[in-house]
């Protein structure tokens, strides 16, 4: 198949497909291929490493069980930390009024406690805190837990 050019003369099929929709794609040189290879394995050996400091870290998980506003002043908080019993946590409880605002707030120091024979070998403890508030709370939640650095 042949087609012809303004000046009248015939064209091979591919010069003429080529002027219509472009030449051909090349293809990644080796060069290229090597160098996109190198960057995925560098890639995979980044997230490996990360992922081994990061599963190494100590973690703690906490559970609100309950509260009670013994009065304006304060109010009892009960809730569960599961850590490795080795480690320290430290757990911030808030209490708040009926319009979300924080009305008390402490930081509680959970120790290293003993590991006992129980289901998760000690690492669940159950912790009760009073906290002082400036008005009447109507909730009362762990915000956050997180492991101390022992060696500071």
């Amino acid at each position: 198949m042949t087609s012809e050019d303004p000046s009248g003369t015939a064209l091979p099929a591919t010069t003429s497909l080529a002027n219509r929709y472009g030449s051909q794609k090349r293809a990644f040189g080796g060069k290229t291929k090597r160098n996109i290879v190198i960057a995925f394995i560098v890639l995979g050996i980044g997230l490996l490493a990360w992922l081994t400091i990061s599963s190494s870290q100590s973690s703690v998980t906490f559970k609100d069980i309950g509260y009670s506003a013994t009065d304006a002043t304060q109010t009892v908080v009960d809730f569960q930390v599961t850590k490795n019993p080795d480690a320290t946590a430290k757990c911030a409880i808030k209490a708040m009024d009926s319009g979300f605002a924080v009305v008390g707030w402490k930081v509680v120091q959970i120790g290293p406690n003993a590991p006992k024979d129980g289901a998760d070998g000690g690492q669940t403890t159950a912790q009760r805190t009073i906290l002082r508030t400036e008005s009447g709370a109507v909730s009362a939640v762990v915000d956050n837990c997180w492991i101390v650095d022992s060696s500071k």
